[in-house]
């Protein structure tokens, strides 16, 4: 091969020595982590053309007790409101008595919240049959209730004076609210929506 004019033999062996010396020892240096690096690029590649497991996801149960029938900013504002006080008891629902007649329903859990100034809010979640649901629409319907049906819950609510009352029934479950002078934003859809699917 023939040498190129102007490069000193004696200067490229021992620069090429300390290069050959400087990747040797890089590469020993790096020894460790080639297992890692390795193992790191087979799992990144499995990730990427591997099929994934399906892992049921749980979904959150109906809420059987107070604390779970409320969001935590409900429940913060219900608990930090003037001289508030939560009962937790197994008794019907506090609203039409006709209509609790006529669903007969299991009460599951009823959350009686009592404020300053006779306020107050009731709320029962219950079991009924379907026969029950029909029937408690029915009454609620002649009692002068506004219902109405949105996908699979049906919602009905009356104001006399300082009480409303909220009713929602989907599936087995009835949410019963009456609510004296205190009406928390939101309240009725989140106990709904908790009392139904925990969520």
């Amino acid at each position: 091969m023939a040498r190129i004019g102007g490069r000193s033999l004696w200067l490229a062996w021992p620069a090429g020595l300390l290069c050959a010396a400087a990747v040797v020892t890089l590469g020993v240096l790096a020894t460790p982590g080639v297992p890692l690096a390795i193992g790191f690029a087979g799992d990144t590649l499995r990730a990427a053309t591997g099929r994934h497991a399906d892992t049921p996801t749980v979904a959150p149960a109906p809420a059987s007790d107070c604390r779970h029938l409320y969001s935590q900013p409900l429940w913060s504002s219900l608990v930090w409101s003037p001289k508030a006080l939560l009962s937790q008891r197994h008794t019907a629902p506090a609203s039409t008595p006709e209509a609790v007649a006529a669903a007969a329903p299991t009460v599951v859990i009823t959350c009686h919240w009592r404020g300053e100034a006779g306020r107050a809010i009731e709320t029962t979640v219950s079991t009924v049959t379907p026969e029950g649901a029909s029937a408690a629409v029915a009454t609620l319907t002649g009692q002068g209730f506004s219902c109405s049906v949105a996908i699979d819950t049906t919602h009905c609510e009356r104001t006399v004076g300082d009480v409303s009352e909220i009713h929602d029934l989907r599936g087995d479950r009835w949410v019963s609210s009456t609510l004296t002078d205190w009406m928390p934003d939101g309240y009725a859809a989140i106990v709904a929506s908790h009392a139904f699917s925990g969520e």
